[in-house]
């Protein structure tokens, strides 16, 4: 049996699940005051955030900036730079300059992006303490900063309460600790605040991520805008799949195989199979292709 909770944070739905019911206040304030703390440090919105600071000075030592920009950089090794934590200039261009709920979804004006030095993390500095950025870099951490939450909050409760837990962060879903007999029950789908059809599947460890370009897309002028870019444009990356769902050992992990497989197009399935990463593609025409051992609609 287990019990859980709902709430809204950071721009999204947070949803935590845990076996143990009298362990479910503690759990919920755990992940309330982590994910504060992770707003206050990661956001792109607030001006009084770390990551606001360091893109206005290039320069931060807060210490949970500094892990989530570890993270993100690991993403990038990982993808050879397919997820790329250096687009929030180009983000701002694009109009997503503010919390999504207050993007305007539509402005006649087109948008203009000019060329971009491509594998600019590369350049970026960073230690334990601090990290450094070049002059006129803008970090987003939109790719995996949710993932690292997602997976860094279930460990935490799960060591802390010795209870299975859930967290899922929009989208994001982590597991920690001895799961449900059965397991985690996910639906998988493009938007995971309405019941749009998808997949159900059955998550024992690790994480499931999926990223997706229908829920936070708007235009501008004629063009039809979405939050998942190509590093070697700074555009949007051409829509071959409505959304990309992965399986991995953690969340982050799952999250960054998503958001590269609708960056890389017709070519994820090739690239996540040489991967060994279960995945289940969603084509904008319905049609669906699943990778590796990704389960079979109904089983």
């Amino acid at each position: 049996m287990t019990t859980g909770v709902r709430f809204t944070a950071i721009g999204t739905t947070v949803h935590l699940l845990i076996t143990a019911k009298d362990a479910l206040p503690s759990a919920e304030w755990m992940l309330r005051e982590f994910i504060a703390d992770l707003d206050k440090a990661c956001s792109r919105f607030r001006d009084d955030s770390a990551l606001s600071e360091l893109n206005r000075t290039g320069t931060s030592d807060d210490p949970i900036l500094v892990a989530a920009l570890q993270v993100a950089l690991q993403a990038a090794a990982d993808t050879d730079g397919l997820v790329d934590p250096t687009l929030g200039g180009y983000m701002v261009t694009l109009g997503y300059d503010q919390t999504f709920a207050n993007v305007a979804p539509y402005a006649p004006e087109p948008v203009f992006v000019p060329s971009r030095p491509r594998q600019a993390w590369r350049d970026i500095e960073i230690t334990p303490k601090s990290v450094t950025v070049p002059h006129g870099v803008r970090i987003d951490l939109g790719a995996t900063a949710k993932a690292w939450a997602a997976d860094t909050a279930a460990k935490h409760i799960a060591d802390e309460t010795g209870a299975g837990v859930l967290v899922n962060l929009g989208g994001d879903v982590s597991v920690a600790g001895p799961a449900p007999e059965g397991g985690w029950n996910v639906r998988v789908t493009a938007d995971h605040t309405s019941d749009d059809g998808g997949q159900v599947v059955c998550v024992r460890s690790g994480g499931l991520a999926t990223s997706s370009v229908t829920v936070r897309s708007w235009q501008r002028g004629d063009q039809e805008l979405h939050h998942v870019l190509d590093p070697s444009t700074g555009l949007p990356a051409p829509r071959i799949w409505r959304y990309a769902t992965v399986s991995a050992v953690s969340c982050v992990a799952a999250n960054t195989a998503s958001t590269a497989a609708l960056v890389l197009g017709e070519g994820a399935p090739h690239w996540l199979a040489a991967r060994k990463l279960p995945a289940r593609l969603v084509a904008t025409s319905g049609a669906v292709t699943t990778v590796s051992d990704w389960p079979g609609e109904g089983s």
